[in-house]
């Protein structure tokens, strides 16, 4: 099995959870053939299925099958424990009454708390891949015992903090996000644990797509998927503005996680309260743009609290997104924006791209304050 890409070594009869990617309809048929179980049927040209190993490596062989994976898992990437809306410009926006009103941005993590009084006003519909509390006695001892009130509900603190960061509402309460009165939608991929399946990573996105939202919100990531790739193409090509967490492996050269590394995702790196780089941010060719993403304070259920890691920078960039497209910016115009206005702060391009997010800036405000 070792001619399998991203299958491990094992007994050829033990059943493994597969992605398979097809090129046409006998690609398909031979994938549905073999499998003991259809998971999932995508959109685009991919299922997941059950199916043995020994199955597994004869599909590999099918000149009709793009890849076989199996079906791994990402993680929500937080570190550890809100200047970062002063330091991007995004309260020169709000003064010039830049609120992101019309956009929608989904989050796509462990999802939403439904009933938290800063971001209740924001939020839109929501979705299900992976249920709040469908872990059981798990999420009892591993999650924060938040109630599910919705399926989509936050049952691990991560997702909610990375909403309140994009779009906390300005409301004397608690925080303010990057934009204020954007549509937020949890699509809810991670579980209590903050792991998710690239099965389900991937239909998350398919989603996000399919109901032609503006900005997908990804702060998790890990090691490279085929279903996950193809789920970003689809989502790009359908007009979405994706953004993802560089990943949290530094002090590296070269070792920004997936999905962020994909093409189709704008990468996201972190910097601390003195512009330096965190000193947990990852690096590489792949970074497009930096965002505070150090000590930041935001919502959770139950209040506030205080996250670091790349996850907490990529939610201001997915707001800054959400301003742009809600004055009806094209995803593709909206990324290029904010790239080309990012404030150069003395960094490599290796560690921030085109540089800090400047939100003023890429709504043609003066961000000379700073």
């Amino acid at each position: 099995m070792s001619g399998v890409a991203g299958v491990s070594a094992g007994a050829p009869g033990e059943q493994l959870e597969l992605n398979v990617g097809f090129r046409e309809r006998r690609g398909q048929r031979a994938a549905a053939d073999v499998a003991d179980e259809v998971v999932r049927e995508f959109a685009f040209d991919a299922m997941t299925i059950k199916a043995t190993r020994q199955a597994a490596s004869g599909l590999a062989n099918d000149p009709n099958v793009r890849y076989v994976e199996e079906n791994g898992e990402m993680e929500a990437l937080a570190q550890s424990e809100p200047w970062g809306i002063d330091r991007v410009d995004a309260e020169v926006a709000h003064a010039n009454g830049e609120t992101g009103n019309g956009a929608d941005i989904a989050i796509i993590d462990t999802g939403i708390d439904s009933d938290h009084p800063d971001l209740q006003a924001n939020l839109g519909s929501g979705h299900a891949v992976a249920s709040c509390g469908g872990g059981g006695f798990i999420c009892w001892f591993a999650g924060n015992g938040n109630e599910c009130y919705e399926d989509w509900d936050d049952d691990n603190d991560h997702g909610t903090h990375c909403a309140g960061i994009a779009d906390a509402a300005n409301n004397s309460q608690d925080v303010v996000g990057v934009s204020t009165q954007a549509t937020l939608h949890a699509v809810k991929v991670l579980d209590c644990q903050g792991s998710g399946s690239y099965s389900d990573i991937a239909a998350g996105i398919e989603y996000v797509a399919d109901q032609g939202w503006d900005v997908g919100s990804m702060s998790l990531g890990g090691s490279a998927s085929s279903v996950v790739e193809d789920a970003c193409q689809y989502a790009v090509d359908s007009g979405v503005l994706l953004v993802a967490a560089a990943g949290n492996s530094g002090s590296c050269t070269d070792c920004v996680g997936y999905p962020a590394a994909y093409d189709t995702v704008m990468a996201v790196s972190s910097t601390n309260q003195n512009d330096e780089l965190s000193s947990f941010s990852s690096q590489g060719p792949e970074v497009e743009i930096a965002a505070p993403g150090s000590d930041i304070t935001s919502t959770v259920p139950g209040g506030t609290d205080t996250f670091s890691g790349t996850s907490m920078a990529c939610p201001h960039v997915a707001g800054a997104g959400g301003q742009l497209m809600a004055n009806g910016r094209t995803a593709t115009d909206a990324r290029n924006t904010l790239g080309s206005t990012a404030e150069d702060i003395g960094l490599s391009p290796n560690e921030s791209g085109n540089g800090l997010l400047d939100v003023a800036a890429a709504l043609n405000l003066d961000s000379s304050d700073s």
